[in-house]
């Protein structure tokens, strides 16, 4: 109960707050209606100002995209190289998908899963049968789904395989990434994800990647739930594992009774009401968009394209100087090369070269570069960004 002498003074402070917000924001409104559309070093400073420092972006500002093409705000055009991490694989913008987005949110966007709606049975259904599964759990990002394929493992353990209660291991592959909540984290090799953030999820070991014996041997102790790794380690600088890698896991994980949030009803099903959930997860506005990515990358062959593309780039690529590009690695459009770090130059220096050339690209793990155009890019682009790239390389 607030008494007299407290709640004016509660009151005074929030309008001062609010008058203060108030105040810099007509700041801002002025500043951008003196000068036009705001500029690039306007929307570095306000995101210093106003956001977590928890990303370093290359110093490049977007406005739009449209296929593998994107615009900054004084209108300068780049190729994306960096696809949002892949997560715009169809392109940007892509007409099936914008079409479907806006269609959906005129009619429904969010029930919550307190309730039916029409569009996650049809998403359950397409997806379960494009991968052959007998169920889904859709999320709302990756590492939420990470974190699910954990508690499903787990869940599975106890209920189905007979782990003894808390005692579930589940095995991950050094250099792994899959996100930075504190699951996520206490998987992790790398310091910069992992330092400051302890104590970290017990019930994690890690063995190498792309050893299979190493797996053999994790397998062995019957407490083992779950083996969660990455086809291609993307975050690490696209680790392509050797041929029959991932074969020789699936078999490894049949022989020792291991399954993954695509899964089916054995796992699945262990899962009862309230024990987990997700405020967003399966809303109707991102199962339709879902479906309609979907059957974009069916519809237009892009893993077809993908593996033609990516063999051009590749192979042209491994024509740089190898002083400066000691290594060229990837499959289909999801590569990388490495630079040779001098005083002169490193991989940041690279990018940032790249930019002023019409490509945009990203840094990982300081000496290698990340190249994974959207999937949809044709020979004549691929063309002329390896010319971009040559260019570049060449300048240092």
């Amino acid at each position: 109960m607030f008494s007299k002498l407290t709640r004016p003074q509660s009151l005074a402070v929030l309008c001062r707050g609010v008058h203060a917000s108030l105040s810099s924001a007509t700041s801002v409104a002025t500043k951008k209606t003196i000068q036009g559309p705001p500029s690039s070093d306007f929307i570095f400073e306000r995101e210093a100002k106003y956001g977590a420092h928890n990303y370093h972006p290359l110093p490049v500002a977007l406005e739009r995209g449209k296929g593998v093409y994107v615009w900054d705000v004084e209108g300068r055009k780049y190729f994306d190289f960096l696809s949002a991490y892949s997560a715009v694989n169809q392109g940007h913008c892509h007409p099936k998908i914008v079409n479907a987005l806006k269609t959906q949110s005129e009619k429904l966007t969010l029930t919550s899963r307190a309730f039916y709606n029409d569009v996650l049975g049809e998403y359950e259904e397409f997806v379960t049968k494009m991968f052959n599964y007998n169920k889904v759990l859709p999320m709302n990002t990756g590492v939420e789904a990470g974190e699910t394929a954990c508690k499903l493992a787990r869940k599975w353990a106890y209920t189905v395989k007979g782990v003894p209660k808390y005692k579930a291991k589940i095995i991950f592959a050094a250099g792994n990434f899959w996100g930075r909540t504190m699951s996520a984290i206490s998987s992790s090799t790398d310091p910069s994800s992992y330092d400051g953030f302890g104590p970290f999820m017990p019930g994690f070991e890690l063995i190498p990647y792309n050893d299979l014996p190493a797996l053999e041997r994790a397998l062995q102790d019957p407490n083992v739930a779950a083996f969660m790794v990455e086809p291609i380690q993307g975050e690490a600088g696209v680790v392509v594992p050797h041929k029959g890698y991932l074969t020789g896991v699936r078999e490894l994980c049949t022989k020792h009774n291991v399954s993954a949030v695509l899964c089916d009803d054995e796992v699945m099903l262990t899962i009862k009401p309230g024990e987990h959930g997700s405020t967003y997860g399966g809303n109707p506005l991102a199962c339709r968009v879902a479906i309609a990515a979907l059957e974009v990358i069916e519809e237009e062959d892009l893993a077809k394209n993908a593996e033609i593309m990516g063999n051009i780039l590749r192979k042209e690529l491994m024509k740089t100087p190898s002083d400066i590009v000691t290594s060229v690695r990837g499959k289909g459009l999801l590569n990388a090369i490495v630079i040779r770090e001098t005083k002169d130059y490193d991989a940041w220096k690279v990018c940032l070269r790249l930019r002023d050339n019409g490509l945009l690209a990203k840094p990982t793990h300081g000496d290698i570069i990340r190249l994974a155009p959207p999937l949809v890019i044709k020979e004549d682009e691929i063309r002329e960004c390896i010319e971009i790239i040559h260019k570049t390389i060449l300048s240092f």
